[in-house]
């Protein structure tokens, strides 16, 4: 089940919210948030609801042994690594390893293991909780319920964001829900579902035929429109969705974590990590790049620390060569940046801006071009489009005027409206804008549009969910 189906709006939400409010006790309410969130999980492939039982039995399980047994301890946390990486391993990279060997060593088997939903941003939340466990940055949770709630709660459960444990651990029995919060998380709601099916969803459609062409029918023109337009298709996806999990988990009086921070308009590559997928990459920092010593042993040390991170970045997101490329592709500029190329950029906004757009429209192509013989090929083409003098089909027929609109709302709503109306005197418009009677009716008017779109079956896949 998706957050932009016309079931989870008018069935599902509705539903999970009015008896919610009926109990109002979090003790019982948690209870009927958890059956709700199982449901959510078993909606569209029930055979895996028992793989994400068995994730919340095993890091309960371990939980508890680590707090009982503290001489032992260690042992305990690296056998539930060891247990939840195997678990990621096998039903995610099963295909990939054995595809990648299989030239070497004709005689192994064909698989088919199919990829449970989420289980990538499942199985990193229940490691969080054993890891701070283990490091004392949180207390143990002896309620089996309470932590198949933590694991399983359906707004971050599928997409994110990652919660850790320690920041919620406080919500899950003690919160308030208030009438200002619930609208708060409406508000957010709101907003996340009018950039997924207003924004994300109808650049999709033009983005799919770009990079469904032939090369030899790609022009200059047609490759920087793909690649632009899936960098705006991505991050309204992607930031659409989380915002639509904040916002639910406020509804219900939990506090997530933001996500997103306007990344495009980072002045380097650096930045930009610090404002795209902060769960995950406060993740990698946390458990990964901090543990391999980050930037305390020298630099040798910390550009090889990054080079980990980041192959391991790009094989968190698929089990594909390409994702591989495009996190060591991040790595790279990270690290050259570290090595003196910041200085540079401090010198001019304008460059570093150019610089960092960019570097992160071309990881773009490579993120979404599963063949890096055609990634390659496109990215050659936006930059010596002169190869190519003429398309079999114009742009035009690929590019509707819904596309052009949402693309140029995208572009707007990337982070330059909200720095104009957050500086200088217009910010005083702003603050008047935040919970008026205009932004009502504007809502009114996105919730309205957003609804008459999905009635109308418009193209609706969350990119992350296949993470």
């Amino acid at each position: 089940m998706v957050f932009s189906s016309m079931v989870f709006l008018w069935i599902f939400l509705p539903l999970v919210f009015v008896l919610s409010m009926l109990v109002r006790r979090p003790k019982y309410q948690n209870l009927v948030l958890l059956v709700f969130s199982l449901l959510f999980y078993a909606w569209g492939e029930p055979i895996y609801i028992f793989l994400l039982l068995t994730s919340v039995l095993l890091n309960w399980g371990f939980g508890l042994l680590i707090d009982r047994f503290r001489e032992r301890a260690k042992l305990f946390l690296v056998l539930d690594v060891a247990a939840n990486l195997g678990l990621l391993g096998y039903y995610k990279y099963t295909n990939f390893l054995l595809n990648t060997l299989r030239p070497l060593f004709p005689g192994l088997p064909e698989t088919h293991v199919i990829l449970p939903i989420g289980i990538s941003f499942f199985t990193f939340q229940a490691m969080s909780y054993v890891i701070d466990l283990y490091r004392g940055k949180c207390s143990v949770q002896k309620n089996l319920l309470n932590m198949a709630l933590y694991i399983s709660f359906f707004p971050q459960l599928i997409a994110g964001p990652i919660v850790k444990y320690k920041d919620i651990d406080d919500q899950i029995m003690e919160r308030s829900v208030t009438a200002e919060k619930i609208a708060s998380g409406f508000r957010r709601f709101v907003y996340g579902l009018g950039k997924k099916v207003i924004i994300s969803n109808l650049i999709a459609v033009s983005v799919d035929k770009l990079f469904a062409l032939d090369m030899e029918n790609m022009t200059g023109a047609m490759a920087w429109c793909a690649a632009i337009f899936y960098t705006l298709q991505i991050y309204y996806d992607f930031s659409g969705y989380s915002d639509m999990a904040i916002g639910l988990g406020r509804i219900f009086g939990f506090e997530f974590l933001e996500n997103f921070n306007y990344p495009y308009i980072s002045s380097s590559i650096k930045e930009f990590w610090r404002r795209w997928h902060i769960s995950l990459s406060s993740w990698f920092r946390d458990y990964l790049y901090i543990p391999l010593g980050g930037n305390r042993k020298g630099k040798s040390r910390t550009y090889l620390n990054l080079f980990i991170v980041f192959f391991m970045t790009g094989l968190w997101h698929g089990a594909s060569w390409n994702f591989v490329f495009w996190g060591l592709y991040h790595g790279f500029f990270l690290i050259i940046e570290r090595m003196g190329f910041s200085k540079v950029l401090e010198k001019s906004k304008v460059f570093a801006h150019i610089y960092t757009i960019l570097v992160f429209i071309v990881g773009w192509v490579f993120f979404r071009e599963e063949s890096m013989k055609k990634a390659l090929a496109i990215t050659a083409r936006m930059f010596t489009p002169w190869t190519v003098t003429q398309s079999l089909p114009s742009l035009g027929t690929m590019v509707s005027t819904q596309t052009i609109i949402a693309v140029i709302l995208g572009i707007l709503g990337c982070g330059l409206i909200q720095k104009i109306f957050t500086c200088g005197k217009l910010s005083v418009i702003g603050a008047k804008w935040k919970n008026s009677a205009a932004e009502a009716l504007w809502l009114t008017a996105v919730l309205f549009y957003s609804i008459l779109l999905l009635a109308n079956n418009t193209y609706n896949p969350f990119i992350y969910f296949r993470f």
